[in-house]
């Protein structure tokens, strides 16, 4: 457990110090930029060892699989949870009960189902909205792809926006996967330029965070204006997938 854990302190601390290159290297203070450590598929000793070597922002892509963990974990403090994986409907009270932060808001009927949990909950949930900036049909959140169509998500915005029990608080992306993290920067930049036409739309609500980025092109995003990225096997190794694993509709973290 000791080898884990500084095993985990180095990646991690080694990934701070390149989050804060590519911020610097874009004029942005790194202190702008949080960290999340993806821990989907991962045992609970090694989200533990993670613990241990600092890390304060953990991601789940499955809300069941989350609350075990969260559970099991209950006597760490100063621990934040994110969901960052595509949510079902019928899922929602799990995330609304024991998330801090919601990256992947994909519809407004989710919208609707969070809201009404949140409450019953008494609380207000903060969520990003997720969008589809490469058109792909396997990937979650609206169709971004096409800047001529923008104005065509204003509606579905207009209505989460004014929903009491969810705050909006940014945008999240997946870009297309490929092998050059040079590839997503435009994926990116779409987001980044869609988040400025929302801002300009709805002037009154926060558009500040920016979730995109993983493993694979982390740099990139941070220089195109990410202020979370998520990343997990180059801080807590491969994932441990059982036979039975449910498979996402996209990956969140690379």
């Amino acid at each position: 457990m000791t080898e884990l854990i500084a095993s985990i302190r180095e990646r991690y601390e080694y990934t701070l110090d390149q989050i804060a290159e590519a911020a610097q290297k874009s004029n942005r203070n790194p202190q702008d930029i949080r960290l999340v450590v993806v821990t989907k598929s991962q045992p609970v000793d090694v989200v533990q060892a993670a613990i241990e070597a600092g890390v304060r922002i953990l991601g789940e892509n499955y809300p069941e699989e989350g609350v075990t963990k969260i559970n099991s974990l209950r006597g760490q403090s100063g621990v934040e949870w994110h969901m960052i994986g595509h949510v079902q409907s019928r899922k929602a009270r799990l995330v609304v009960d024991h998330f801090a932060l919601l990256h992947s808001l994909d519809s407004l009927k989710l919208a609707q189902r969070l809201d009404r949990f949140a409450a019953e909950s008494n609380r207000i949930l903060p969520v990003l909205l997720e969008f589809n900036v490469g058109g792909e049909e396997s990937k979650s959140g609206w169709d971004a792809s096409d800047e001529a169509r923008w104005d065509a998500l204003l509606p579905d915005v207009a209505s989460i926006l004014d929903l009491p029990g969810i705050r909006v608080t940014g945008l999240m992306t997946m870009p297309p996967l490929g092998t050059d993290p040079e590839e997503s920067r435009r994926f990116f930049l779409r987001l980044r330029l869609l988040r400025d036409h929302l801002a300009a739309q709805f002037p009154k609500a926060d558009w500040r965070e920016l979730s995109m980025g993983t493993s694979a092109d982390y740099e990139v995003a941070v220089e195109e204006g990410a202020t979370l990225v998520r990343v997990g096997t180059a801080i807590v190794g491969a994932r441990k997938y059982k036979h039975s694993s449910p498979v996402d509709k996209s990956e969140r973290e690379a």
